[in-house]
């Protein structure tokens, strides 16, 4: 299917609210929030939209967003050009906050429907950047260990795995991961350079 129209069918995507197939009915109207383009060179896949972006539409319009892009070393202008950067999370749509008030996970049905469908549409990606445990999960395949940590630690194997494009695996830029962030300073001291230097030389930056 063209991406054209693979994204107008995603935006009127209402199967978690009037037919989901795992768990509860989706607890609020749909609001898919994604990014695409066939020229984009640069992929992004996190877990799900959270409370902000679901009210803005715009993905990683919040603090997370500001870390992330710190992490990649884009302004907003370069991380919003769809032309150079798809956003393409494991669940489209906020799923709604459980009963400690944090995020449930993405819906799998989003995932199965749309996700592998979005990356087929997206041919000229050289560099993706899967965040969290989820994208984790599903996209590192032998290369995923036992804890998120270890996983991340693993990043030279990973980024360098035989593969169509280059892989960095990520924690969630989240504030909750402060104390993570500085438990393990060679992510900042090590990782980072590496993935801005990418970045650069993928964007043309």
């Amino acid at each position: 299917m063209p991406l054209d129209a693979l994204l107008r069918d995603i935006r009127n995507c209402r199967i978690c609210r009037d037919a989901p197939r795992y768990g509860k009915v989706l607890p609020h109207e749909p609001r898919p929030v994604i990014v695409a383009s066939s020229e984009a060179r640069l992929l992004i896949a996190g877990q799900a939209p959270g409370t902000r972006v679901h009210s803005s539409g715009i993905p990683f319009n919040d603090p997370s967003g500001d870390r992330l892009r710190d992490w990649m070393g884009v302004d907003r202008d370069v991380f919003y050009d769809l032309h150079r950067i798809a956003i393409v999370p494991m669940g489209f749509c906020f799923p709604g906050l459980d009963s400690k008030g944090g995020d449930r996970p993405p819906r799998r049905e989003c995932r199965e429907t749309w996700h592998d469908q979005v990356i087929s549409a997206l041919p000229r990606i050289r560099l993706a950047l899967f965040i969290g445990q989820y994208a984790h999960a599903y996209h590192l395949g032998a290369h995923r260990e036992a804890t998120l940590t270890k996983t991340v630690a693993n990043w030279r194997v990973i980024r360098d795995s035989a593969r169509a494009f280059r892989v960095f695996a990520l924690p969630h830029p989240s504030w909750r991961n402060n104390a993570w962030l500085k438990k393990n300073p060679w992510f900042e001291d090590e990782l980072l350079p590496e993935l801005r230097n990418d970045v650069r030389g993928i964007l043309d930056l």
